[in-house]
């Protein structure tokens, strides 16, 4: 595991590490939701992943201000070898998020720092523009992409556990409203 979760000076950059087991996603969305009934500004995205009837999953990107859902996966062929994410729509999420990073929110959520951004494609830009602009940051990282993570943001930031409580601790600590 991970080793200490909770930093005694918080950054505002923070991930969620979890695992396969958590729903990261549902609790990003609730959490994001949540900022933003009590007036904060935020901007970014989060995942929604959606079982269609035909038994396949339809990702989609969620723009946290909006509610506007964009379609980040392709429709593949049940033998299909190739990545089912859709760079049109992975694009578009990238838009909402730099949208976001120039109007100056409160705190940009960006669903997740995984193997595409530790190789440099998808919101690896975006990630790296919202650290840069020194906005709030949170996002959620597989644990077995942590190290990839540390990496990519020069061990900078604060670890979470994947619970509610420890994110809006993190929040009230940095200064959230």
């Amino acid at each position: 595991m991970i080793g200490n979760i909770a930093e005694i000076a918080p950054s505002r950059i923070a991930a969620v590490v979890y695992r396969p087991s958590d729903d990261v996603d549902t609790l990003l969305a609730n959490f994001a939701h949540d900022l933003a009934r009590r007036g904060v500004r935020i901007g970014g995205i989060v995942q929604r992943n959606v079982r269609n009837a035909n038994g396949t999953t339809t990702m989609l990107a969620v723009d946290v201000a909006t509610g506007t859902k964009i379609s980040i996966s392709q429709t593949l062929g049940g033998g299909a070898m190739s990545c089912k994410l859709d760079t049109g729509g992975l694009a578009e999420a990238a838009a909402v998020v730099s949208r976001a990073i120039r109007g100056n929110v409160d705190l940009i959520v960006i669903n997740k720092f995984s193997r595409q951004e530790a190789s440099g494609q998808d919101l690896r830009a975006e990630f790296a523009d919202a650290i840069s602009c020194g906005l709030p940051l949170l996002t959620a990282v597989p644990e077995r992409r942590f190290s990839d993570w540390r990496n990519f943001n020069g061990d900078f930031g604060t670890t979470l556990a994947c619970e509610w409580s420890v994110i809006a601790n993190w929040w009230q600590a940095i200064g959230g409203l």
